[in-house]
Parts: structure tokens; C-alpha cells; sequence
């Protein structure tokens, strides 16, 4: 991708009406852009992280559900069917012109339960699970901390469904290992977190990520690694669930997924049943376990960045490399390293090698500012001096040394 063509540029300062440093940093590097509080575009830059990270959350979730996709718009009458049109206080509701009423989805418990009801019908039909990733809505009072807590985001839910709390407990312990999986993949360190399951079960285990920003406050168990939310903790002297010793360590943390075990609570009110071995109806048991992908998106650059802008792990970086063209004093030195970038660019591209090309007529200090600040893992720059020695300087972003590295080189190396 050329980056003179991209739909968004950088700004030389951080939006002041941000505090959240992932919003500070996502909006002034380009890849989103704010429409109102809790709100944002996600532009060319953003939305390729958020398709890479979504991709790779469908890659374990696939592992273990099939993937289906349900509306966004929902009837009132199923949420007045579980009692949460009056209870969710963050539910957005909507009146249509012709007197309709409708719950934009802050969560589908309300449309899987009925949907299901056309696949089960007998033990034989269980366990199984679904799961979606879709843009959600929920009317929160104080949008704020950047993509980390909006009124419109993107999260992958899924749902089981089983005829015993053994089959369940199994499940749920699959769904754990596979958000494991995935938060490994993207580059951050999960704690699997011990919480108040709020509106929708008792308890509930939560994925937390360790940042100051999060606002969350966490007992890490120093033995085994098991934690708690503060805000169903207690006394800090308790026992550890996990190894039985009370060693806690506090700290701040964002939530990026949760898992719950639903117990019936929406299976009854849509009378979603099954008929056991014995040919007796019996309701079916459910969970749900919730990832937000936008705001991983968000936890990722408010942990992976310095002084300088981002730092994109691999796995989900907009780019694998940036590839720089600088400025010559005469014209035929200038064609020259504007040919040999883009012959580079195309046979990189070949390769499958995601590239952004900064051929544009800027000097040398804002062209790396500006890739210090997006943040693409490596940088290439092929300049007057370099293509003398027929190379470029190769400088990962992470680190501050360069090398120069051949341009016969490049592709082998990349392509690896």
C-alpha cells in the first residue's frame, strides 16, 4: 500500500481531548479517528490490525464452535422475555417511526436461545456452540479510556449449550485454553481472573491484561498465578482458590475477554428444552463467553509503545515492513531510488510480504517520525548512501540499531 494514499494522516500532536494513552496514540497515528465519545472510525491503518486480530480469534474459535452472525437489531419482546429490558441499564432501546420497539444488542443471550430451539431438541443434539464476532452497542454513562470502553464496538461472543453441569464444566475449560491461545498469539500475558458473573451468573471468570490505565483493580496470587477482582475479593488475608496460600499482589488490569456458566437463566424464558435418555424434557444449561476485539485492539497500543508511538507485535501489525524512499540532491539519483523501491515494493509483494511505501515528498526527519509513531515492526530505507552499497538499512522498530542488508537480500529475508 502506498502510504501518500491512504485515507488518513498522522498529526504532529496528540488529540488533547484524549487522556487514554491508545487513544492518543491510535488517533494521532492514524488509525482511528473519533466521531463522538465511545464512537470511532477505524480507518485504513486500524482496521487492518482489527481484521488481523479478529482473524486470529476466529481461528481458535473455529477450532472449537461454528461460526454464525445474528442481528444487531433485536425484538423488545425477547428482552422483556428475560426481564432485561427494564434491568440492563446500558441497553440502548429504540423507537421506530411506525411505533416498533427495539434493543440495539449490547449481547445475544436473547436471540441465540430461541434460535437454538430449532437444532435441539433431544440429548443426542448436545453439547454445541456458536459463536459470531459483531459490532455491539451499550449506552454507557461515561464512554471514556480510548477504545478500552465505548458505546459502539466489536466483540466476538459465543455461546453453549449442554445437558449437564460435567459436559459444561469440560466446555468451559476448552474456552479458557482457547483464550489462552489467542491472547498468547496477539503478544500480551492473560490472567485468568476470578469475578462477580454481574447480570448474568453469580460468577464468572474474566481474561485480564496487566496496564496502569486498566480499571481494574486485581490480587495476582504470587504462587500460582490465579487472580481476583477486587471488587468481589474481600479481605486480602483470604486463600488462594488455586493453591490454597494467601500471597496476593495488587495491580491494575483491563478486561479483554469473559466467560460465564448461564445455568438455565435464558434457556426458560424461551423454554429451550431437550429430551433425555429417559425421553423426559429437560432445560438446557448454557454459557457465554464474551472477547472484545476492539478493545484488545486498544489494550495492545496502551501496552505496546514508547516515547516515540507504537510498537505492533507481529501477528497484528498493519504491516510487516515499512519501506522508506529518501530524498536526493540530483534528478537521475532520485528516479534511481524511486525504481529500485519499487521493484522492491512489487517483488516483497510477490512474496506476500505486507508492505507500506513512503515515497512521499517529505524530509528524512518526518518520515521516520512519522514510522516511529504507526509503528510497523521493521523499517527499510533506501536512500542515496544505501544504494551506493546497492542496500538498504534494515532497523526493526523495537530496537536502535540498523544494518544494511543487501536489496538482492530482501525478499529471502522477509520471506522466511
Amino acid at each position: 500500500m502506498l502510504q501518500s494514499k491512504i485515507l488518513s494522516k498522522t498529526a504532529k500532536e496528540p488529540p488533547k481531548d484524549e487522556l487514554s494513552k491508545n487513544a492518543r496514540l491510535l488517533e494521532q497515528a492514524g488509525f482511528v479517528q473519533k466521531v463522538l465519545a465511545g464512537v470511532y472510525n477505524y480507518l485504513p491503518l486500524g482496521i487492518r490490525v482489527l481484521h488481523k486480530i479478529e482473524n486470529i480469534v476466529r481461528d481458535e474459535m473455529s477450532a472449537i464452535s461454528n461460526e454464525m452472525f445474528m442481528p444487531a437489531l433485536q425484538p423488545k419482546e425477547n428482552w422483556i422475555a428475560t426481564g432485561r429490558w427494564q434491568d440492563m441499564d446500558v441497553l440502548f432501546k429504540i423507537k421506530s417511526q411506525h411505533g416498533f420497539e427495539y434493543a440495539l444488542g449490547p449481547t445475544h443471550e436473547e436471540i441465540v436461545a430461541p434460535a437454538a430451539k430449532q437444532a435441539i431438541q433431544s440429548y443426542r443434539d448436545l453439547p454445541v456452540s456458536v459463536f459470531q464476532i459483531q459490532t455491539k452497542f451499550r449506552d454507557e454513562p461515561r464512554a471514556k479510556s480510548g477504545l478500552l470502553r465505548g458505546r459502539e464496538f466489536r466483540m466476538k461472543d459465543m455461546y453453549s449449550f449442554h445437558t449437564d453441569l460435567a459436559d459444561q464444566d469440560k466446555y468451559y475449560e476448552t474456552a479458557i485454553q482457547a483464550y489462552k491461545n489467542i491472547f498468547g498469539r496477539v503478544g500480551l500475558k492473560s490472567i485468568l481472573t476470578e469475578a462477580s458473573g454481574g447480570t448474568f451468573s453469580r460468577f464468572s471468570h474474566e481474561f485480564q491484561i496487566e496496564v496502569p490505565a486498566g480499571e481494574d483493580t486485581i490480587y495476582i496470587c504470587q504462587s500460582c498465578g490465579l487472580a481476583k477482582n477486587k471488587e468481589i475479593f474481600g479481605d486480602n488475608t483470604e486463600k488462594c482458590n488455586g493453591c490454597g496460600k494467601s500471597d496476593w499482589r495488587e495491580t491494575q488490569a483491563a478486561e479483554v475477554g469473559n466467560i460465564f456458566k448461564l445455568g438455565t437463566k435464558y434457556s426458560k424464558p424461551f423454554e429451550l428444552k431437550y429430551l433425555d435418555q429417559d425421553g423426559k424434557e429437560q432445560d438446557v444449561l448454557m454459557g457465554c463467553y464474551g472477547l472484545g476485539t476492539t478493545r484488545l485492539m486498544g489494550v495492545i497500543a496502551e501496552i505496546c509503545n514508547d516515547q516515540n508511538g507504537l510498537i505492533w507485535p507481529e501477528a497484528v501489525a498493519p504491516f510487516q515492513l515499512h519501506l522508506l524512499t529518501l530524498q536526493a540532491k540530483d534528478q537521475g539519483t532520485r528516479e534511481k531510488i524511486s525504481s529500485e523501491a519499487e521493484k522492491l515494493y512489487e517483488n516483497l509483494q510477490k512474496q506476500g510480504i505486507e508492505v507500506l511505501l513512503d515515497t512521499r515528498d517529505e524530509s528524512a526527519g518526518v518520515k521516520f517520525k512519522d514510522a516511529d509513531l504507526i509503528g510497523i515492526p521493521w523499517r527499510a530505507v533506501i536512500s542515496e548512501k544505501t544504494l551506493a552499497q546497492n542496500s538498504v538499512e534494515l532497523k526493526k522498530r523495537s530496537e536502535t540499531k540498523t544494518e544494511l542488508v543487501g536489496l538482492n537480500k530482501m525478499v529471502e529475508l522477509f520471506a522466511q
